[in-house]
């Protein structure tokens, strides 16, 4: 890798490490120091491989999805010691999910720190991809910082032990889908037919795609979503929220 980085770039670097609001001496340090080793490996982290094939946060990323795992799983050994396995791996599928790391990577604005190269910058399909990617890098590079997870636990167990709140609380409204069809095995009913029509060509438009939901012939759910996925997951969420709302579940 290149020593080169430029001091308008080191100092954004700086500035970003510092919003995250890390709470170690050793990650103090790095900073106060700005030691030009660990800057290189925060540099690849925001690098996306469209502007460089061999310099970029492809292997960060790699490295960070185990990280991420790892320091999930510690939380939760923590945070709810009496959690069966089968309520952890559901709980962190949440913590660790895609979805999970695009809120964070615009939660702490990430976007604006990654290089891309001129095909990446007109992509906007590809832009919550590349957040949440860059974030897995950026939990990578944070680890190989200390070869620690102290860190990445200092960083992130705050914001899962709210957004763990949020989950057990409502669990139906992040696994929508899954939900709805246990509910229709539990009543000994057909498993609930999604049935999609695209209704406008626009990428990214919130009412691209309409979704019905059918139980036993019946259509039960209507709703909207940029995406396939997402407008099923909208329609199964209405659904559920409609059974609650009226005593079925």
């Amino acid at each position: 890798m290149t020593n080169i980085i430029k001091r308008k770039r080191i100092n954004q670097i700086i500035t970003f490490l510092k919003s995250l609001k890390i709470g170690s001496k050793r990650f103090s340090e790095i900073i106060k120091t700005q030691n030009i080793s660990v800057i290189q490996e925060f540099n690849q982290a925001l690098i996306h491989s469209s502007d460089n094939k061999i310099i970029n946060y492809e292997k960060l990323e790699f490295f960070g999805d185990a990280v991420l795992r790892l320091a999930a799983s510690n939380f939760i050994e923590k945070k709810f010691p009496q959690m069966s396995v089968g309520e952890r791996s559901e709980l962190r599928a949440q913590i660790v999910s895609d979805e999970w790391l695009i809120k964070l990577g615009k939660k702490i604005s990430i976007e604006k720190l990654i290089i891309k190269g001129p095909k990446a910058l007109g992509d906007e399909n590809s832009k919550n991809t590349i957040i949440g990617e860059a974030t897995e890098a950026l939990i990578g590079a944070i680890y190989k910082c200390f070869n620690s997870i102290q860190e990445v636990n200092l960083w992130l167990d705050d914001i899962w032990e709210e957004d763990s709140e949020m989950f057990l609380k409502a669990p139906y409204k992040f696994k929508s889908k899954t939900v709805l069809q246990e509910w229709c095995q539990s009543k000994g009913l057909d498993l609930p037919i999604y049935k999609i029509i695209e209704i406008s060509k626009i990428n990214g438009d919130p009412k691209r795609f309409s979704c019905d939901i059918f139980i036993e012939g019946l259509k039960e759910s209507s709703a909207f979503g940029k995406s396939h996925k997402q407008a099923e997951t909208n329609a199964a969420r209405d659904l559920i929220e409609k059974f609650i709302n009226i005593g079925k579940i």
